[in-house]
């Protein structure tokens, strides 16, 4: 029987639910390594084996949290399940809690003139008060009941501060700014959840099996075992891995390996599910189940890499485990010692402690951390820039080593004629034209270069006759009269017809990662064309300024030949290739940069990139041309396409963390200078109020400066 309790967890979203987890279970199963989580699914495991703890212990520590578990079901659609409320609650307070904070304010404008906050106005505020804070009031009285204050109880004691002092409006605003950051960073957890499940969208609903009598049969992937025959029509996605059986066809196998051109597959060839075939019938023995797919292994892959990959504690939160406390304390020391030890009057030393607590209260504290993030947030967004919550604001000024995917990333991800060599008389407008009408009729991409290029050089393309598609090796037809083919390096060797010259020539396009078309007639070689995919204007400028800006390795990982990847790290001043890889190799690679330089970023726009995003410290995807999969797992998307985005997203977070560092250092300066003269009896309330509300101005307008940069 299994000793493994999988739970569905309702409300955890960040890394402040695993504490609070981690704290009433830990002394239950004794070994933090028996705790399992997985944000993105809400899914917690316990390793329950040794421990003697029974169903019950588990269920009732979770309880003492405040979270609802309910036990893991693999193929339930949560979304589904879920009330209207349980979806949108923490929309719907947060947006309660700004219009009833505005209204409050507005209120106490119009009436004027009064120094008390009319009535009315109050209400309104304590009903933006009570909707932004909500959630948050019983995680800070669970907090407070067991000692160990956090966040919640910070946020509540600065709500509650204002309130007291009568700072109506002050204290609203706190409410629904820290609403406003759990929902952020709620919208994001639910994005990457979704990310998931859009990936297996990559896989067919049905796969046709070819039955013991040779008749097809529609059936779920799932059901088919190993070792059946699949048939692939053209067009169709590939459902299950396999090797080709019968047939010959070109299949896209960029959302798995990455690779800029579709792959020429025939008798024998390894294919993987969720690859595109082309024009060609393909008939595959599957050689695995759909739960062991290299598919099905990205999906896991993104599973564990999020789960692995905890939050980092914010520092405002450590700060909190050692402030709130020392400052309640220190109000009561101050309220009850002078009175009781040395005989102090009961009123003064009264105003005194609410004095400090007046100060105390973390209001500048607090803000100044979220409108510095909203700031650097919507001014990265104005640069194309989509930063997914505030904690990935910060890490991009710590990067000390950046892994690239190729195509799509340092180049443009589509191929273009680089060389057109000519042979045996003829010259480059009569090899193009021959190509152009070959390839007329084709969706190939290589085909779509070479009629690119014609058009883009002026030249007319003349109908092919008696036109035919040679399945997986080229075309054939009859152009003015005269026959001609075209094809690959392999069909040239099938058809007899390459010289020792053309070989090496060949060969040696090929070793620079270049991709050959050959083009020739019944008696010789007419000559052939050469196409690569090209690197991006800006990729050589963009490498230089990262080195310049202290990133001390920048690697290419792609599942591309190492031919083509030489050439283009070479061009593009990349340190170091690792070339021809799956996906989990990409997993291990990043895996192995993290262990070197702990800060690493990944960027790449595929789906085969998504584990190796969810590994590294920052995920980061080219937006406009990435994948779907790619752009949720990644903790950054570039969305313009525009890779010089990332050397100006290194400098705008330097630029965060330096403004965040000020508004942290004069919040707890003033603060500290208030406790000296508070003891000294020099601060009065109304001085200590205007301190906090002008350092809260201050550090909010300090923050606002990121609008502009």
């Amino acid at each position: 029987m299994s000793t493994d309790m999988r739970l569905r967890i309702h409300g955890l979203d960040c890394a402040e639910e695993v504490a609070m987890l981690k704290r009433e279970l830990l002394p239950v199963v004794e070994d933090e390594e028996r705790l399992g989580f997985d944000v993105l699914k809400g899914k917690l495991t316990v390793d329950r084996a040794g421990t003697g703890a029974s169903e019950a212990d588990i269920l009732a520590a979770i309880a003492r949290t405040g979270l609802k578990a309910e036990p893991w079901q693999q193929d339930a659609q949560h979304a589904g399940e879920s009330t209207f409320w349980q979806q949108h609650q923490r929309t719907v307070l947060t947006v309660f809690s700004g219009l009833f904070g505005l209204a409050g304010l507005v209120v106490q404008l119009a009436v004027g003139g009064s120094e008390a906050v009319p009535p009315v106005a109050i209400g309104l505020y304590s009903l933006g008060i009570l909707a932004g804070l909500l959630t948050v009031f019983p995680k800070a009285w669970r907090s407070l009941v067991s000692l160990r204050p956090d966040m919640n109880l910070l946020m509540s004691v600065a709500v509650l501060g204002a309130v007291l002092i009568e700072e109506w409006f002050e204290g609203a605003t706190v409410a629904f700014l820290f609403s406003f950051s759990l929902l952020l960073e709620s919208w994001s957890v639910g994005r990457a959840r979704r990310a998931i499940a859009s990936l297996m969208d990559l896989s067919p609903p049905t796969a046709h099996v070819r039955d013991a009598s040779g008749g097809i049969q529609d059936v779920a992937p799932a059901d088919v075992a190993i070792g059946s025959t699949v048939v692939v029509r053209p067009g169709e996605k590939i459902p299950l891995d396999g090797f080709v059986s019968d047939g010959a066809s070109s299949v896209d196998q960029a959302p798995i390996t990455g690779e800029s051109v579709p792959v020429e597959k025939d008798e024998g060839a390894e294919v993987f599910a969720g690859t595109i075939n082309g024009d060609g019938l393909l008939e595959i023995e599957t050689t695995k189940a759909a739960e062991d797919t290299t598919l099905a292994r990205i999906i896991r892959m993104v599973d564990n890499a999020g789960s692995k990959r905890a939050a980092s504690e914010r520092w405002v939160e450590r700060f909190a485990a050692v402030y709130t406390p020392a400052v309640m304390l220190m109000a009561l020391l101050i309220l009850l010692v002078p009175p009781l030890l040395f005989g102090g009057e009961w009123s003064d030393w009264l105003y005194r402690s609410l004095v400090l607590l007046v100060i105390a209260c973390p209001c500048a504290l607090v803000i100044s951390t979220p409108v510095s993030v909203v700031a650097a947030l919507a001014a990265a967004a104005r640069h194309g820039v989509l930063i997914k919550g505030g904690i990935f604001v910060e890490v991009p000024a710590r990067l000390k080593a950046i892994a690239l995917d190729k195509t799509g990333t340092l180049t443009r991800g589509t191929p273009a004629v680089i060389d057109i060599v000519p042979m045996n008389g003829h010259d480059e407008v009569e090899l193009l034209t021959r190509a152009a009408a070959l390839e007329r009729h084709s969706n190939h991409p290589l085909a779509r270069a070479i009629i690119a290029e014609t058009e883009a050089r002026g030249i007319p393309i003349p109908e092919a006759e008696r036109f035919a598609t040679i399945q997986g090796k080229g075309a054939s037809g009859v152009i003015a009269g005269k026959p001609y083919w075209l094809g690959s390096h392999r069909y040239l060797e099938q058809r007899g017809q390459e010289t020792p010259e053309v070989h090496r020539q060949l060969e040696a396009m090929q070793s620079a990662g270049r991709t050959v078309v050959v083009v020739g007639n019944d008696h010789h070689v007419c000559g052939f064309i050469t196409l690569a995919d090209q690197i991006r204007e800006e990729t050589r400028d963009v490498i230089d300024r990262l080195h310049r800006q202290g990133v001390e390795q920048i690697v290419m990982l792609t599942g591309d030949n190492a031919g083509t990847a030489k050439a283009i790290a070479k061009e593009a001043g990349i340190d170091q290739v690792h070339a021809e890889l799956l996906p989990e190799d990409k997993v291990l690679a990043v895996e192995r940069l993290v262990e070197q330089h702990e800060f690493v970023a990944m960027i790449g726009d595929g789906v085969n990139d998504a584990p190796a995003l969810a590994r590294s410290s920052l995920g980061l995807a080219m937006g406009a041309a990435g994948t779907d999969a790619a752009i949720e797992t990644a903790d950054i998307a570039l969305m313009s396409d525009d890779l010089s985005r990332l050397p100006w997203l290194i400098g705008h977070s330097r630029k965060t963390l330096r403004i965040i560092r000020q508004n942290i250092a004069f919040s707890l300066a003033i603060k500290l200078l208030f406790v000296v003269l508070t003891f000294a009896g020099f601060a009065s309330l109304w001085a200590a109020i205007a301190a906090d509300m002008g350092a809260s101005l201050l550090v909010i307008s300090n923050g606002l400066r990121l609008l502009k940069s």
